[in-house]
């Protein structure tokens, strides 16, 4: 199910980024000679012709492809090449349309996913947390946070002087601007705290996925019958309140707690509606116990954010603008040591959808794609349509066309700097896989 929607997801961006070249080519009446969902190194899955253009799917799913006749593109098609220029053929166009053929694909993605985040808010309204309802203030996730400045309780009031709509927005925030400081209230103070520029590289180096949490207490929801929890007696919505007469306020606290007893036996404290009851509990060599916890949602009173129709537009152009923004400072986190490990693939993207079928997760993630997507294709990189753009703005400011010779190394070039970039991040992939499976 998981590797169904990740193709459909994927099928849908680049059929409709594959349009946004197709279309304005044949606006311009030039010939469009494939249009391909998938590549088809040797063989093609399904094929068919219509007019002047070979429709079909490939058996690699690394993308598509529209082959544009007199163009310079994966195809390599040097033969063409050497022929005297068509009018109906790209390199025989002016500059101008060229370029519009170029960013017609980005163009489609930025503006599909727009278009889906405004769908989204308007079939299921944003859903988001407001500061004011995390009344138990945050939980830091590791020592890093600690030492930065943050402790267990404190209640967020603002991030570089915003209040965020949304707790969760918070973490971000905080970790995205170059320089960022947060204020919080402890104790009845109000406390400035400034964030190093370098956090959130040491964060993802700790494969911490946030800075802080909501402070939520520690509730069995679910156990495995193997567990030490089910073994030693306890049950469904009992409250963990101590380790060997340690107070534990808050689930984060749990695993610190528990980590020094690892493979030993201890005494766990819980609240069972209103008696305090006290079981000898086995904990596993992990430092656990084995349950399954509610989560921050059941705590938490969330709000839901209503659109109409027309007022879904510009809610849905804010949201792909800040998600472009975050991608684009995410970004140069890959540049790091910490976040060239976290880099991933095609296993990393269907890990974001649910082993059941969840429109919402599925057009939200959609969307997301869309808009990383247009991010990544228009970088000034050769084989990209970023690439290919700065070679046209540098021929319409010098009224000279680069040497095709030049142009084919530079393809090539690029061709294999992608290919590298697609077996680095799914190698990451795999590593990180056998890691799992042999530890």
């Amino acid at each position: 199910m998981i590797t169904a929607q990740l193709i459909l997801s994927l099928s849908i961006l680049v059929i409709l980024h594959e349009l946004g070249h197709f279309i304005p080519a044949r606006l311009f009446k030039i010939r469009v000679e494939k249009f391909y969902l998938f590549f088809d190194p040797w063989f093609s899955i399904f094929k068919i012709k219509k007019g002047e253009t070979e429709y079909g799917i490939g058996w690699l799913p690394l993308g598509g492809y529209v082959k544009i006749a007199g163009m310079i593109d994966e195809s390599m098609d040097k033969e063409q090449m050497k022929q005297p220029a068509q009018p109906w053929e790209f390199r025989a166009k002016p500059a101008w349309q060229r370029l519009i053929v170029m960013i017609g694909g980005v163009t489609v993605n930025l503006i599909l996913g727009m278009f889906i985040y405004a769908m989204v808010l308007y079939v299921w309204g944003k859903e988001f947390l407001p500061m004011k309802n995390v009344t138990t203030g945050i939980m830091v996730s590791d020592s890093l946070i600690y030492n930065a400045g943050f402790r267990n309780g404190d209640q967020l009031l603002e991030v570089n002087g915003i209040v965020p709509e949304d707790f969760r927005d918070a973490n971000l925030a905080l970790l995205l601007e170059t320089s960022s400081f947060a204020k919080v209230k402890r104790n009845n103070e109000i406390i400035n705290i400034p964030i190093a520029p370098n956090l959130a590289e040491e964060i993802i180096e700790l494969k911490q996925p946030v800075a802080f949490y909501e402070a939520f207490p520690a509730v069995i929801a679910e156990m495995p019958d193997t567990s030490g929890a089910k073994k030693a007696g306890l049950k469904k919505d009992d409250q963990i309140i101590a380790i060997n007469q340690q107070p534990v306020n808050w689930f984060a606290e749990l695993s610190e707690t528990l980590k020094p007893l690892s493979g030993k036996s201890a005494d766990v404290t819980v609240l069972r509606g209103t008696d305090s009851v006290t079981v000898v509990c086995q904990i596993s060599n992990e430092g656990k116990i084995g349950f399954t916890p509610y989560g921050p949602d059941k705590f938490f009173k969330t709000e839901i954010k209503r659109y109409s129709f027309f007022g879904s537009f510009p809610a849905g152009i804010e949201a792909g603008a800040e998600t472009l923004g975050n991608y684009v400072k995410q970004f140069k986190l890959v540049f790091t040591k910490a976040g060239a490990k976290q880099v991933g693939g095609f296993a990393s993207m269907a890990k974001q959808f649910d082993s059941e079928w969840d429109w919402k997760k599925f057009w939200g993630f959609t969307a997301f794609l869309s808009i990383a997507l247009a991010f990544m294709n228009i970088l000034p990189i050769p084989a990209l349509d970023g690439g290919h753009v700065v070679f046209l703005i540098y021929e319409m400011i010098t009224g000279k066309q680069p040497n095709e010779k030049f142009l084919e190394r530079a393809q090539l070039v690029g061709m294999v700097l992608l290919l590298s970039l697609l077996l680095f991040a799914n190698g990451n992939d795999l590593y990180k896989w056998i890691v799992k499976l042999m530890g």
